[in-house]
């Protein structure tokens, strides 16, 4: 069975920052096919869910970015690019 979780909830339960996360998936290059699903909640509108893979392709892909932190700064401004966003992850430092 697959679940998917709403990136809302995938923030909570990963200790991120909502904006990061939904920077990171933006480009659905960043995870593997599927793990990344448009859900439609009325004509106009949808939400980003991760299934299971995409959460833990993500986690590993923070940790992974997370070495130092020289490639936290650098994750940040390859797969974040937003300056508002970037600066204040960075204040929690790459943990």
């Amino acid at each position: 069975m697959t679940h998917v979780c709403t990136m809302e909830y995938v923030a909570k339960m990963l200790g991120e920052d909502l904006e990061m996360l939904e920077e990171i998936v933006a480009n659905d290059d960043n995870l593997s096919y599927g793990a990344i699903i448009s859900v439609h909640t009325g004509r106009d509108e949808a939400l980003t869910a991760l299934t299971d893979d995409g959460i833990e392709e993500l986690k590993d892909m923070l940790a992974d970015a997370r070495r130092s932190s020289q490639t936290w700064s650098d994750f940040l401004e390859d797969f974040v690019g937003e300056p508002e966003i970037i600066a204040r992850v960075k204040q929690n430092g790459p943990r």
